[in-house]
């Protein structure tokens, strides 16, 4: 239940003035907390043995040595640190194509409309009107108009004027909450581009990856089949053994299966790779990756982990929930005090269209309501509460949000880590088996080796370059998802760190 009261004064016009403008200025007050920013974690480092440069591998591709400069700067398009103008064309086509990254600016367009659209509370409403009608009154009471005509036509053009002085801060606490949830909008379009270059990124560097993995299977599989062929030789001639045999043909069977899901994962990654540009995947750009071209970052920038809340878009964006939730609070408690709206109309009214405007047919009238809550089951009381839970539950999810984020980059500086000595141990495993290869080729050739150890160590040296490579796409594909798990850089690009909301 509401009680309202209505006043109709009937003051001079510059009275009434002065009355609408005292009311305006005090609404310096809006109910509710203010958002204050919640303060970075004191937190120094993000492991607990802190990394400042990986292993080297000398003579491989992806091997060089990576060094974390602490509290370097990320740039906007890091991705070109790769060195590599086919990657940097497809991530220009999907930044460009990409229909998920348009939805997300479109969704941020309906965000700042939004805003604008309730900036307009903070302003009168003023709307015109214009009624024409014909009558005929019953002969038995009083004639309306002053010729005391039972017939007539009436005309009334009127202008009608409202407006709500924002006492208690309702206006501009729901105003700062929809700003605060297009700037989660915001965020979250931010994030969805930054995801967008790093799974371009991912997807390239596992493309190779895969390419050369099949190419080696390829090789594997030749190598298996001629030692097959060699060996029903061997057993038709009673030089070699049925067991011996089998267990040959049971290999060259095991490496035929592996090919048809590296395969499969070629084509996927190729597709994968067409949607994020924009494209069907028959229209998938005919474009190959090599490891061998693509320059591993040697130094890789690592913020501070106080800097690391101000940069993150996942970060910011739970904390503009925050903020939303915070105004939120003040709509729920301005919702239980007075609301004041203050009115004014003027018009004319005639007999004929051509006497309107005309002397003694103008009129006015200024009036005030006010409308307290005074009894709502309940309802205006558990709002209010609901709003401070809400808030509540938005500062846990930004804490969680935080927490996440310093668990990505810890756990980038540790992939990156153990990626290098992986690389390495990789790198050693495959010399080791081309020296055997070499050994094996020069003892076959001066005939102290049969043709069967000669192809073992062939396959061998294979399976080497596949760990390898596996090892190679890993130092590249972590790099990526280090800038990613620092901010990616997007506050040194013009497109995203302009902010086109009015402070």
């Amino acid at each position: 239940m509401s009680v309202s009261w209505s006043v109709q004064p009937c003051l001079p016009r510059s009275r009434w003035l002065v009355a609408i403008l005292a009311s305006s200025l005090m609404a310096g007050c809006a109910v509710g907390p203010d958002f204050k920013r919640p303060a970075p974690p004191e937190v120094s480092q993000y492991t607990a043995k802190p990394v400042a440069t990986t292993e080297a591998t000398e003579h491989v591709a992806g091997g060089d040595a990576q060094r974390f400069a602490t509290g370097g700067d990320i740039p906007g398009d890091w991705w070109t640190l790769f060195h590599s103008a086919p990657l940097n064309e497809l991530i220009e086509q999907s930044l460009a194509n990409n229909h998920d990254l348009k939805a997300a600016q479109a969704a941020l367009s309906v965000a700042r409309e939004n805003v604008l659209a309730q900036r307009g509370s903070y302003y009168p409403n003023v709307s015109g009107s214009f009624s024409a009608s014909r009558q005929r009154q019953a002969g038995t009471i009083a004639p309306t108009p002053s010729s005391n005509a039972f017939q007539y036509n009436l005309f009334t053009p009127q202008v009608s004027v409202s407006y709500a002085p924002d006492i208690f801060g309702l206006n501009r606490r729901t105003t700062e909450s929809v700003k605060a949830q297009a700037q989660a909008v915001r965020y979250q379009m931010i994030a969805t581009q930054i995801t967008l270059s790093t799974n371009v990124v991912a997807a390239a560097v596992q493309l190779a990856s895969l390419q050369a993995q099949v190419d080696a299977t390829r090789e594997l599989v030749d190598i298996n089949t001629h030692m097959v062929k060699i060996l029903r030789d061997q057993f038709a001639k009673g030089y070699a053994g049925g067991p011996d045999l089998a267990a040959q043909e049971a290999q060259l069977a095991q490496v035929n299966a592996t090919l048809p899901p590296l395969l499969k994962q070629l084509a996927q990654q190729r597709d994968l790779l067409a949607v994020l540009v924009g494209k069907y995947p028959s229209q998938a750009p005919d474009l190959s990756f090599d490891l061998s071209k693509l320059q591993l970052p040697q130094e890789l920038p690592l913020s501070l982990p106080s800097t690391l809340v101000a940069q993150r878009p996942d970060v910011l964006q739970a904390e503009a929930n925050m903020h939303a939730a915070s105004a939120q609070i003040g709509v729920a408690v301005a919702n239980r005090l007075p609301n004041i709206v203050l009115s004014a109309n003027a018009g004319n009214t005639a007999l004929a269209m051509n006497q309107l405007f005309t002397s003694g047919t103008g009129f006015w009238g200024i009036g005030a309501d006010i409308t307290a809550p005074i009894f709502q089951g309940g309802t205006l009381l558990h709002q209010e509460r609901a709003a401070k839970a809400a808030y509540v539950q938005a500062a846990e999810q930004y804490r969680s949000t935080v927490m996440g984020a310093f668990q990505n980059v810890a756990d980038s500086l540790v992939a990156l880590d153990q990626d290098a000595a992986g690389l390495k141990a990789a790198a050693a495993a495959e010399e080791a088996s081309r020296r055997s290869l070499d050994l094996a080729q020069r003892q076959s050739q001066a005939g102290y080796a049969n043709y069967l150890s000669l192809l073992s160590a062939e396959q061998s040296y294979q399976q080497a370059r596949i760990t390898l490579v596996q090892a190679q796409a890993s130092r590249y594909a972590d790099t990526a998802a280090l800038f990613q798990a620092l901010g990616g850089g997007w506050w040194n690009r013009a497109d995203l760190a302009r902010d086109n909301d009015e402070k």
